[in-house]
């Protein structure tokens, strides 16, 4: 009986059934352990921040340029009727000013996720596997918020 009484005890100690329930102190740490969270300080984000910024709303306004560019935005076009030649070029013309908003849209939402991830304090940690970005990546791409690995298993 005092057999049962020690195996119990050491369970209670050690198991599940500890107060404050789940696992243990050490099993906890061990989890953990090599999962420091690393951020680069304010001094150093903040010129990074006001790039980004600046890079948006050159993007912004960019975008705002190539829509008026759009052919299918003229209205003198509805009443032109136009030849075949002249059709195609509207399509043409409307077909590229849409591709080149569709990657200005894409640069604009990356570069608004790594100012909101400067914000909170996550810049520079890869969205996908929680490591650092290697800072030679984000010297070139600055509104990277995933790590080159990463990144190349999402492009396939």
């Amino acid at each position: 009986m005092t057999e049962k009484k020690n195996i119990k005890s050491r369970s209670n100690r050690f198991g599940p059934n500890k107060k404050g329930g789940g696992k243990s102190h050490l099993a906890k740490n061990a989890k953990n352990l090599g999962k420091e969270i690393i951020t680069f300080p304010g001094k150093l984000l903040s010129p990074v921040a006001q790039f980004l910024a600046g890079k948006l709303k050159t993007l912004e306004k960019r975008r705002k340029d190539i829509s008026k560019e759009d052919p299918f935005r003229d209205t003198t076009r509805l009443i032109d009727n136009a030849s075949p030649d002249a059709d195609a070029y509207e399509q043409f013309g409307h077909a590229r000013t849409t591709a080149i908003k569709e990657q200005i849209d894409r640069k604009i939402i990356q570069t608004r996720k790594a100012l909101a991830r400067i914000k909170i304090g996550k810049y520079g940690i890869c969205e996908d596997c929680g490591r650092m970005i290697d800072t030679d990546r984000l010297m070139v791409y600055p509104e990277a918020t995933l790590c080159a690995e990463d990144q190349a298993k999402r492009e396939r």
